[in-house]
């Protein structure tokens, strides 16, 4: 069973690289979709615990909400509360900014695949391959020489 293989720990961590991933990704849609299924799971599993809900320092349609406050091992993560949660959480107030979250040395294609992993789902192929990995060509042997090469290899 995949719930054993990871630690609650490494699932915080995973969890945390994705969703600080998430906040400056250009789509995050997908980031933030694995962070949901796994939040899920993790409550599911009991290896989550809702802590309570927190007012939201981003307020909507300038009205004030909250946010359920969920912890997993030594990570915290807000995320938005249903109904039920609203009626049976109690409510802790503004954010406590004297909490963050410890620093982990996880890269975010380990974090994905540790989530993937988890949620037993295999990782989505990128069809496209970033720069980096594309091998570069080489311009053609015209474009590499200077306009004036040919002049000058003419004159002598």
């Amino acid at each position: 069973m995949n719930e054993q293989k990871y630690k609650r720990n490494e699932l915080g961590q995973a969890l945390f690289i994705v969703n600080r991933h998430a906040k400056t990704a250009p789509d995050p849609s997908k980031l933030y979709e694995l962070k949901k299924q796994a939040m899920d799971k993790l409550l599911k599993d009991g290896l989550a615990q809702k802590m309570g809900l927190h007012f939201s320092n981003n307020p909507k349609y300038s009205r004030q909400h909250s946010v359920l406050l969920v912890n997993i091992d030594q990570y915290y993560f807000h995320i938005p509360p249903s109904k039920e949660d609203m009626k049976q959480l109690t409510h802790l107030g503004t954010l406590d900014y004297q909490y963050s979250n410890p620093k982990p040395a996880v890269s975010l294609s380990k974090a994905k695949r540790i989530l993937h992993d988890y949620l037993n789902k295999s990782e989505p192929k990128n069809h496209s391959s970033p720069k980096s990995h594309q091998k570069r060509q080489k311009p053609a042997a015209s474009q590499t020489l200077s306009p004036f090469y040919h002049k000058r290899k003419q004159q002598y």
